[in-house]
C-alpha cells in the first residue's frame, strides 16, 4: 500500500491544483447544465408542439450519446469547422475566429459536460414540476398572479422537494464523471494521478490519493444536499428531525448532566424523631 507515498502526495501542490480544476469543471457544468435543463423542462411542459419537439429531440440525442464521445467531438471541433463566424447564411461573413482559439481545452470540456448534464437535468426538473398539485396553479391564476411569478414563487419552491434528491445524486455523479476529461489531457485529479504514477510506478498509493479526495468531495456534497433538502422541507414538515450536529449536542449535554448527577454528594435523610403519645 505504501502509505508513505500516499502521505507525500495527498496534499502536494500538484494534486491540490488538480482538485481545484475538478471542482471548477463540476461547478461550471452543474450551474450551466441545470439552467439549460430548466429551460428544456419548461419547453417540454409548454403547450407549443414546436417547443416540445425541440426539447424532446435534444434530450433524446444527448442522452443517447456517451459523454466521452461528446467530449472528444467538441475537442476536435476544429477538424469539422476551422473557423466560426457571424454573418448571413450562404452569404458574407462579418466576423470570424479560429475554432481552436475560441474553444480551448477547458471550454470544450465545459461545453461537453454542460450539454450532457442538461439532458438529464431537464427530466429531473420536469419530474419535480409535474409532482406539484395542479390546483396550486389554478388557485394562483384565480388570484391574478402572473404566470412567471407562479412558476418562480409557487411551483419551483414546492418542486424542489422532489428535485433535490435526484439532483444531488446527479451532481455527485458529475463530480466523479469529470474524470472522463482525462482523454483531453486536462489536468484534473485523475489525469494528474495517472501522470505521476506513470513516472514513478507507484500505482496503488496514487490511486488511493484520488480515492481519498473523491470521498472527501462527495461527502461534502452529501452534507450540503442534506441541509438544502432540510431547508426546502420546512413547509411540509413543521417539526423536522434534529440534525446530526443537534443530536451530538444533545448527547453531550445528556452525558454532562449524568456526570453532574453522579458527582453530586449524597445528603443522608434525617430520621424523624418519634412523636410522643398525646394525653
Amino acid at each position: 500500500w505504501e502509505w508513505g507515498v500516499f502521505r507525500d502526495y495527498v496534499l502536494s501542490e500538484t494534486i491540490v491544483r488538480a482538485v481545484w480544476v475538478t471542482l471548477q469543471l463540476t461547478v461550471y457544468a452543474t450551474v450551466l447544465g441545470f439552467l439549460l435543463g430548466t429551460v428544456l423542462a419548461f419547453m417540454r411542459l409548454s403547450r407549443s408542439p414546436v417547443l416540445q419537439t425541440v426539447a424532446w429531440t435534444y434530450i433524446w440525442i444527448f442522452r443517447s450519446i456517451p459523454m466521452i464521445v461528446q467530449l472528444v467531438f467538441w475537442f476536435n471541433l476544429s477538424a469539422l469547422y476551422r473557423e466560426l463566424g457571424i454573418g448571413i447564411p450562404f452569404g458574407p461573413v462579418f466576423w470570424s475566429v479560429d475554432s481552436n482559439s475560441l474553444i480551448g481545452t477547458i471550454g470544450a470540456a465545459v461545453i461537453g459536460l454542460t450539454l450532457h448534464q442538461a439532458a438529464y437535468a431537464a427530466e429531473i426538473v420536469r419530474g419535480g414540476v409535474v409532482s406539484v398539485d395542479h390546483g396550486q396553479l389554478e388557485a394562483a391564476a384565480a388570484l391574478g398572479i402572473p404566470r412567471l411569478r407562479q412558476i418562480r414563487r409557487i411551483v419551483l419552491p414546492q418542486a424542489m422537494r422532489a428535485i433535490l434528491p435526484t439532483a444531488g445524486n446527479e451532481i455527485i455523479g458529475l463530480l466523479k464523471g469529470t474524470s472522463v476529461v482525462y482523454v483531453m489531457s486536462i489536468g484534473e485529479l485523475f489525469y494528474q494521478v495517472q501522470v505521476i504514477y506513470g513516472r514513478n510506478g507507484r500505482v496503488i498509493p496514487l490511486l488511493l490519493v484520488a480515492t481519498a479526495w473523491y470521498v472527501v468531495l462527495t461527502s461534502l456534497l452529501s452534507v450540503a444536499q442534506y441541509y438544502v433538502e432540510r431547508r426546502y422541507a420546512r413547509g411540509a414538515d413543521r417539526t423536522p428531525p434534529p440534525t446530526p450536529v443537534q443530536r451530538v449536542r444533545r448527547l453531550v449535554r445528556g452525558l454532562r448532566a449524568a456526570a453532574a448527577r453522579r458527582d453530586r454528594p449524597v445528603v443522608p435523610l434525617k430520621t424523624p424523631e418519634p412523636v410522643g403519645e398525646s394525653r
